[in-house]
């Protein structure tokens, strides 16, 4: 299918399908911003509430080059507006329960009771929109021993087992390169969201969403959890593929691949292709289980093969039998395969300071509701006097709130 024959039927009038759902995002870092970016960009009107000085995503370096804009902030703040306004003053508490009143839904992750401490709680919020859909990430949940524990991407990483499974059979427990318990906590958020809303648009019921990073990193364990609650202890494999052999990293001679054969035609097919017909049907090769059970003599037939080729010649040689194969890029390789553009993957985005950088784009593609970058990260604040007007806030009303240092 051609990327025009599915978007044949696209809407322009809506920028998503959660086009009309209102927002209020009071969120740091990533877990928080990444539910609110997900919200956003399926085309919620997000307002990110920050205190004056800031989220902590505006400092994370690298910046992008020529720009004094962090990497972190300009990926997980697209598509929002933002208002800078301090919580923790009694205006600022007044101004965030009127925008409340008028949201469909309110995001936070901070430490379990701090929200109820700044008398933006659940329960506090009921009294002004009874029927908003309420959502807190944090590190362990709202309830449980450890619910009153920081909780940071890397602890729930630890916690839940995931590190001990992660990494080299004789290397220690590993962390993900990238922060996955946020961002899963964030996207399991943004599913729980849109769940509430489905309930409440049938019943009129608003209600809290609890989400905790080690609980989403649990359910995303595939079902590793259940065997250890049976007594079975899963160790690390690498880059090996417990349930298929041979399936591993191999090295070609320009770069390297990841390849394997997860189903016994596949090996069928490879075993004349790297130059062992005799084994396509050989007892020692012809099954899953014989082929794990002769894993190491696998590896070394693939390896072999791949070393006298190179990565292009090895996918491309692969992909035409139909065998599961696919090159170990790095992040500016992949930036530059023709699937990821192709896919709008990277769009290209004018920032505030008028420099134009390639913002990842929206995974999830509507036919009917396309979705994009619609607008670059803002700047601290950049929204204060459209969204304070909103609620009845006078240019000198505002100029009073930002002389005090409840907006910036």
């Amino acid at each position: 299918m051609k990327k025009t024959d599915f978007y044949r039927n696209a809407r322009t009038d809506i920028p998503g399908p959660l086009s009309g759902i209102r927002v209020l995002e009071a969120t740091t870092t990533w877990a928080g911003p990444m539910c609110a970016a997900v919200l956003a960009d399926f085309g919620a009107d997000v307002i990110k509430v920050e205190i004056p000085s800031g989220d902590v995503s505006r400092s994370l370096q690298p910046n992008l080059p020529g720009t004094e804009i962090s990497f972190a902030h300009a990926t997980v703040n697209r598509n929002k507006r933002s208002l800078s306004l301090d919580v923790r003053t009694e205006q600022g508490r007044d101004i965030f329960l009127e925008l409340a009143a008028r949201s469909d839904v309110v995001v936070e992750n901070f430490k379990v009771g701090t929200m109820t401490g700044y008398g933006l709680g659940y329960e506090q919020l009921c009294e002004v929109k009874p029927d908003i859909v309420y959502v807190s990430i944090t590190g362990w949940g709202q309830f449980g021993p450890n619910h009153a524990a920081a909780g940071y991407d890397p602890l729930a990483q630890a916690a839940s087992g995931f590190m001990s499974v992660t990494g080299s059979p004789d290397g220690p427990p590993t962390k993900a390169g990238t922060y996955l318990a946020d961002d899963l906590g964030g996207l399991h958020a943004a599913l729980g969201a849109m769940a509430a809303l489905r309930h409440r648009d049938q019943t009129g019921e608003g209600q809290h969403v609890d989400v905790a990073l080690q609980d989403a990193l649990l359910f995303q364990s595939n079902g590793l959890l259940t065997l250890g609650a049976m007594g079975i202890e899963p160790t690390r494999s690498g880059n090996e593929f417990g349930a298929a052999a041979p399936a591993n990293v191999y090295e070609c001679q320009d770069g390297a691949v990841f390849a394997g054969v997860l189903l016994d035609p596949h090996w069928r097919a490879l075993a004349p292709i790297i130059g062992e017909p005799d084994l396509a049907d050989h007892e020692s090769f012809a099954t899953r289980q014989a082929r794990l059970e002769n894993r190491e003599l696998c590896n070394i037939l693939l390896a072999n093969w791949f070393a006298l080729r190179t990565q292009e010649e090895a996918v491309s040689t692969l992909r035409a039998a139909g065998l599961p194969i696919a090159p170990v890029n790095t992040y500016p390789q992949a930036a530059k395969d023709p699937h990821v553009l192709e896919r709008d993957m990277l769009q290209q985005t004018k920032l505030n300071n008028g420099v134009t950088a390639p913002i990842t784009g929206p995974a999830v593609k509507f036919s009917r509701t396309p979705t994009r970058v619609r607008s670059c990260a803002p700047e601290i604040g950049e929204h204060n006097a459209e969204i304070l007007r909103s609620i009845g806030l006078d240019a000198k009303a505002q100029q009073a709130l930002s002389t005090s240092g409840v907006i910036s």
